[in-house]
């Protein structure tokens, strides 16, 4: 489904990234809180301290068993592992609840016929992906997925909650856009089409089911100042109130290319790679129009105009990997320049229309960013072909509404919802069906991140992660500081100021504080309109909602506390223009981030997470704003010409990799792959730097390894995932992330510490002599 939402309005930022990318919105244990300590042992009941006794018992037999397999293993690759010593004390490893259930994790994730030195991803996750199938209507599967599951149960059960245990209005106002997305009533079924022909009705008709439309009235500026400014909905170009790059203080209005519904242009140009997706496509059109009373032949022929119309855009579109200079794709002109490039339509009257619904007026020298140029320019070409005559007007129309109505088919009757399931078959492998209220938690969170955040804090959020997220956070920029003083590409003028941005990043942790008040947790949904058994207009008042929102910010200083994701998120992302990284609750959990478990895993799994948005600040993009998150050139040219050459080795390393007979995209995934070499090396240093100076910890049982060892295994086990042949196609189509799989292979054979832990010769896979470094 497709709708604009909140976060489509906030401004650019990069994220780590996950493995359910290709589901679209991502989203079954119950969430576990493991605890220790002698006060929670004297509250467990004699069946419980049993139990537990029971599973110490087990693997200590298993790391018995274990160390005699390993050191038979041992015998075979003598210099990849390297032993915990012996040790006399009676508390040789940690028996802790959490130790044991975390080992155990561990444990049934390796695959110990792999050599760690040769493809350390099956190492640390082969028997993990054997034993997780991708479930049925699936189309990827991992551990953010599982984790995302697991978040989900929460809110279900906070969502589920009687009206008058709610803490505020927002809150009910989720949970009656929960129960309007679950029907319990069937009202949603009942009603079938209907919703969306009253629509129709109301923007002037359409052309395929040949109700209430008239090409003699029809005209294109009114057409999208009903479509795209009183409904938000999309087509021909995207525009949102976002902050100016250059001066990252200010908001202002900014216009980029878009319009197309397939994921990516080649989908449109490669016709022969996409045969199936655009049958499906054309076949998915075709059902929806039928539905809402068009003649099949008649709807069939009208639909594959659009694709054709769409394929034109496509043809115009640059490609992302073609858009990376910040510095090159952004134009400041006045709206009456932006007329004079792309005439199609009068932009003052368009914006002036949209900006009445906050009571603010536009003239035509306000100014404006333009992305894509040229893209613009050509669509006026395009559409001014096709706006020359009546058959090219009346596909002109079935293109908008279409865009409208396939972003709301997901608001209506099941033959709506089923039309999709082919297409989502040829694009990902998996035609859905997942259960009903995990849809509608994530569909409500999607709308109201804020008011189901505050449930979620509420249900889970330890208090005192926060603070210690805090302290590791500090110990990876300080780690990052000490790095860049061993780069030689860097000058040492350049050197100071990137320490000096890297001392003003900010950070926001868990989750913004206002949502935890009622008043001001209110006032955020104020004038969002909810009813419990009307989810298409719901759905349309969100739409609406989130326009006003975004076009009020035109004109006011920029508000750098307001979060991009909702607290359960399981995700985190650095803001160029806010110079900012954000980690959500939702990721603050184990395997990621636990308190209670080794310092060793914590630092390989979210310390590399933090290590990671740090360095996108440093990234190709990120690079280019200053600390105060304005884009300009600060460092001098020679060093930028030598970081060019640093990056130039990853851009080659990571297009030599392949999944499925397909490169990767070694320049479109360039900041991400900076990212998770930066972050992977910040992170081991500030996790050596902190095993130094605190006392060392008592080892897990049975894995037979090292603390570093385990900063390196928990790295990796995170990325554990699992995909359909489509779903990754897809990923290495249109992805700014690399497969799971390179995100470990590849930062690691980039990391001399990695080799020197494991003991990796020379020349092994995991240990190539040319390594690429950038941070």
């Amino acid at each position: 489904m497709t709708r604009y939402k909140q976060a489509d309005f906030e401004e650019d930022s990069s994220s780590i990234g996950s493995t359910q990318i290709a589901e679209g919105v991502s989203a079954t244990a119950t969430h576990i809180r493991y605890h220790s300590g002698s006060t929670i042992w004297k509250s467990r009941s004699l069946l419980e301290k049993c139990l537990i006794l029971l599973v110490a018992s087990l693997l200590l037999i298993v790391f018995v068993f274990g160390s005699l397999l390993s050191a038979a293993g041992n015998r075979e690759h003598p210099l990849h592992v390297v032993h915990v010593g012996a040790q006399t004390s009676d508390e040789m490893y940690c028996l802790t609840e959490t130790c044991i259930t975390t080992a155990a994790s561990l444990l049934t994730s390796i695959d110990k016929s792999v050599d760690p030195c040769e493809d350390f991803y099956e190492f640390a996750c082969g028997s993990w992906v054997r034993a997780n199938p991708i479930p049925d209507g699936k189309s990827m599967w991992g551990t953010f997925t599982k984790l995302d599951q697991q978040n989900q149960l929460i809110v279900k059960n906070a969502l589920q909650k009687p009206f008058n245990s709610m803490k505020s209005k927002a809150e009910k106002k989720a949970k009656l856009y929960y129960l309007s997305c679950m029907d319990p009533n069937d009202t949603v079924e009942a009603l079938g089409a209907q919703p969306m022909l009253d629509l129709l009705r109301e923007v002037g008709g359409w052309n395929v089911t040949g109700d209430y439309f008239n090409i003699s009235n029809w005209n294109l500026q009114t057409t999208l100042h009903t479509l795209q400014n009183k409904y938000n909905m999309g087509g021909l170009f995207t525009w949102a109130v976002m902050e100016d790059d250059r001066n990252s203080s200010m908001y202002i209005i900014q216009v980029d290319q878009g319009g197309l519904t397939l994921p990516t242009r080649d989908t449109y140009l490669n016709k022969t790679a996409n045969e199936k997706v655009l049958k499906e496509y054309l076949e998915y059109m075709t059902k929806i129009g039928v539905l809402l009373g068009g003649e099949e032949n008649s709807t069939r022929e009208q639909m594959r105009e659009v694709i054709k119309f769409e394929t034109h855009l496509a043809e115009i579109t640059i490609p992302s990997d073609e858009r990376r200079d910040e510095e090159k794709v952004y134009h400041r002109m006045a709206v009456a320049d932006l007329e004079e490039l792309a005439p199609f339509m009068s932009w003052t009257e368009y914006l002036s229309d949209a900006l009445r619904l906050v009571n603010k007026k536009i003239t035509n020298k306000e100014k404006v960013v333009v992305y894509a140029p040229e893209y613009l320019a050509n669509l006026t070409k395009i559409i001014i072909e096709y706006n020359n005559t009546k058959e090219g007007k009346i596909v002109l129309n079935n293109y908008l509404v279409w865009q409208t109505v396939r972003s709301l088919t997901a608001c209506l009757s099941k033959p709506f919802r089923d039309a999709y399931k082919g297409l989502r078959k040829a694009l990902i492998g998996a035609e859905g069906g997942e259960e009903q209220w995990r849809y509608c938690v994530t569909d409500t969170n999607t709308v109201l991140g804020m008011a189901v955040g505050a449930m979620f804090v509420r249900e889970m959020f330890q208090g005192d992660a926060k603070a210690k997220a805090e302290e590791m956070i500090n110990d990876i920029r300080t780690a990052f500081k000490e790095n860049l003083k061993g780069l030689k590409w860097m000058d040492d003028e350049t050197q100071l100021l990137a320490e000096d941005k890297a001392n003003a990043i900010t950070d926001m942790i868990g989750f913004p504080d206002f949502i935890l008040n009622s008043d001001q947790l209110d006032e955020e949904y104020y004038d969002l309109n909810v009813k419990e058994d009307q989810y298409f207009t719901n759905n349309l008042h969100a739409n609406q909602y989130n326009m006003r929102r975004n076009l009020q910010k035109l004109g006011q200083p920029v508000n750098k506390t307001r979060w991009n994701m909702s607290p359960p998120t399981v995700n985190a992302y650095y803001t160029p223009t806010r110079n900012q990284i954000v980690f959500p609750a939702g990721i603050l959990q184990p395997p990621f981030y636990d308190i209670r478990q080794q310092q060793a895993l914590n630092y390989g799994a979210m310390g590399v997470v933090m290590g990671h948005e740090l360095t996108h600040a440093f990234d190709d993009q990120g690079r280019e704003y200053d600390k105060y998150g304005n884009l300009h050139q600060w460092w001098n040219n020679k060093t930028i010409e030598k970081f060019k050459k640093q990056t130039d080795c990853i851009v080659k390393q990571y297009s030599n990799y392949q999944l499925n007979n397909k490169h990767l995209n070694g320049k479109n995934t360039l900041g991400e792959n900076i990212a998770d070499n930066g972050g992977l090396k910040a992170a081991f240093r500030a996790y050596s730097d902190w095993a130094e100076m605190n006392k060392e910890e008592l080892p897990l049982p049975a894995l037979n390894m090292t603390h570093k060892q385990l900063f390196f295994l928990g790295f990796a086990q995170v990325w554990c995932s699992a995909s359909t042949d489509e779903a990754m196609n897809l990923q290495i189509e249109k992805d700014a992330h690399a497969p799971s799989k390179f995100r470990v292979i590849g930062s690691l054979s980039n990391s001399k510490e990695f080799s020197e832990v494991f003991n990796c010769p020379p020349r092994s896979k995991m240990n190539p002599l040319d390594k690429c470094e950038v941070w």
